[in-house]
């Protein structure tokens, strides 16, 4: 009997934590259970034939709005190739409504509902030994003769009775291995699956503490937490983070989602003290539209958040991404351009701007049935327009999310993107000139490289700013691409590099000078040196310059050092010669 644990992932670099905590927790079985991990990007043909050279007795699901539209798709093709094989499935996708869900299908046989550990161990049980029926296991529904029986739902488990998900970290090489410590969420915003269940359930700490050790032995790169609000618990939160700290292995990552607002001020000089790059945390904004906050009952007092925000920056340590959702009650295109820019305004490392989901199961879900929030009516469920939203304004707002993708979140185009908020009046309205830029100019739907889109913002600078200061512009970007790599081939705004040979020679040859502004390389030749590193010349001081936004001439010689870079940014060290 070979029960298949599937998986379909949204990214290469994703791991489906779900499968692998069921796996964990029905080990009395793991000569019987399989996983498969696969991506929305495989042909949908290779994932059908993998899974049926598999040659499964049971094919279990894992189902999230990412992938239900390719399991959809599958379910057909699977019953026809494989039409005894039972399956089911399980996950946030399925788990609400299920009798006019996809267990209606013909191609489904059963849905896990909610948390499944205990039920999916059950499930096994009654596959291979025969020893329990259908109708005794809580938290599934299935069909009966014809019928579709709905079971009683099943407690809520003790977290720590999961053993831990991982038992070779060897096949999670290149991936973002994820784990969680709590269930639930204290709060209850309405466009959120989390704020169904009441309460918060920990994993224990000091078992917690133990499967840390496991991580940081093994020296993986990042572990993402998925608790829904991390710190919620002081105590569980500064236990965690008082021992990573105190256990750091100098190379691992870890992800927390947090409210920043309620964070402490131990846990804030804890957080400051962190080695760079140790903890980066995700903080949920949304809206700080006051009404907008209130309708999806969302607790947040953005003063308090912006001045713990601000705290942590100062540490300037900690990678901070704040996410922000368009579609929200009450917030029409003018307040959600007030929120983006009460938000940059706190410069995070990264700003997300997402579109609110009118989820299955959530509370937001049946109030949107008024009309007020209209929401496409396949997964990802993601809004088209509201009653203060309209279509247009959500496209332009697209427009915004897609160069804030490219221009800030990148950390491309830093030098470039401060300096040109010295002519616009908002942030925001910059984002907006550059978005309509795109459109205009039939940018958009197209891979540009890298390069193209220097010389896009180039162009854009020109016709939208200033075309008389271009030359200075094209200095800035010049600077924001050295900053991330020594390029092989310069572009073309760039000056001439054979200008200033002498000089940069000069300088390398300079031992001692080199040892005392470069330290590191004391093994180097100058030759080589000069390879690993490069030397530019400007007109100006850059960094100066896109601070103040005004240009004062000074010739100004800067190496960019990529062994010494910015743990943070991963941007090279910049230094003046």
């Amino acid at each position: 009997m070979k029960i298949l644990l599937t998986a379909i992932n949204a990214k290469y670099i994703h791991s489906n934590l779900a499968v692998y905590e069921l796996s964990a927790y029905a080990k009395k079985y793991q000569e019987h259970v399989e996983i498969a991990e696969y991506t929305i990007n495989n042909q949908q043909e290779f994932i059908l034939i993998d899974i049926y050279k598999r040659k499964p007795d049971v094919i279990a699901f894992s189902c999230y709005i990412w992938n239900i539209g390719i399991i959809e798709s599958l379910l057909k093709e699977i019953r026809q190739v494989m039409p005894d094989t039972p399956v089911w499935l399980g996950g946030p996708e399925v788990s609400y409504d299920v009798t006019k869900g996809l267990l209606s299908s013909p191609y489904v046989d059963g849905i896990m509902i909610g948390e499944g550990e205990c039920t999916f161990l059950e499930l096994v049980k009654h596959y291979v030994e025969g020893t329990i029926e259908l109708k005794d296991i809580r938290g599934i529904a299935y069909k009966w003769n014809g019928e579709i029986k709905v079971n009683p739902y099943r407690e809520p488990m003790n977290l720590s009775d999961i053993p831990f998900p991982y038992d070779d970290f060897e096949k999670f090489k290149n991936k973002i291995l994820y784990y969680e410590t709590s269930r639930g969420c204290p709060y209850s915003c309405s466009y959120c699956l989390s704020s169904i269940e009441r309460g918060v359930r920990l994993r224990d700490l000091n078992l917690v503490k133990k499967e840390l050790q496991m991580f940081l032995d093994a020296k993986v790169p990042q572990v993402k937490f998925i608790d829904r609000t991390f710190n919620c618990n002081p105590v569980h939160a500064m236990g965690i983070w008082t021992y990573i700290h105190e256990h750091d292995n100098g190379i691992t990552n870890f992800h927390f989602e947090i409210a920043a607002d309620i964070l402490r001020e131990n846990e804030i000089a804890l957080l400051n003290q962190m080695r760079p790059g140790l903890v980066q945390l995700e903080i949920g904004v949304q809206s700080t539209n006051v009404d907008t906050i209130t309708a999806i009952n969302r607790k947040m007092d953005f003063g308090v958040l912006t001045d713990k925000v601000n705290a942590v920056h100062r540490g300037n340590n900690i990678h901070q991404h704040l996410d922000l959702i368009a579609g929200l009650p009450y917030e029409d295109y003018e307040s959600f351009g007030r929120s983006f820019n009460d938000v940059y305004g706190l410069h995070p490392n990264q700003l997300q701007l997402g579109f609110l989901k009118v989820l299955k199961g959530s509370p937001i879900f049946p109030q949107a049935q008024d009309g007020s929030i209209v929401y496409r009516q396949t997964a990802p469920y993601e809004v088209l327009f509201t009653k203060w939203l309209p279509f247009d304004d959500v496209l332009r707002l697209k427009r915004v999310e897609e160069v804030v993708e490219v221009y800030y979140n990148s950390g491309q185009f830093e030098m470039a993107v401060q300096y040109l908020e010295h002519f616009f009046e908002t942030p925001f309205a910059l984002y907006e000139a550059i978005g309509e830029y795109y459109e205009v100019h039939g940018l958009f739907g197209i891979n540009h490289t890298r390069m193209a889109r220097y010389d896009i913002l180039l162009d854009f600078f020109k016709e939208q700013v200033n075309k008389t200061d271009a030359q200075v512009f094209a200095e800035i970007l010049v600077y924001d691409l050295y900053l991330r790599e020594n390029l092989k081939s310069r572009p073309k705004f760039a000056k001439d590099y054979g200008l200033y040979k002498k000089e940069y020679r000069a300088f390398y040859e300079e031992e001692e000078r080199v040892r005392e502004l470069l330290p590191g390389y004391e093994d180097y030749s100058s030759k080589v040196l000069s390879r690993v590193t490069h030397a530019e010349h400007f007109s100006f001081d850059v960094p100066c310059v896109v601070k103040t936004g005004e240009v004062v001439y000074k010739d100004t010689m800067i190496v960019f050092d990529y062994k010494n870079r910015n743990p943070l940014d991963h941007q090279a060290m910049a230094v003046s010669i």
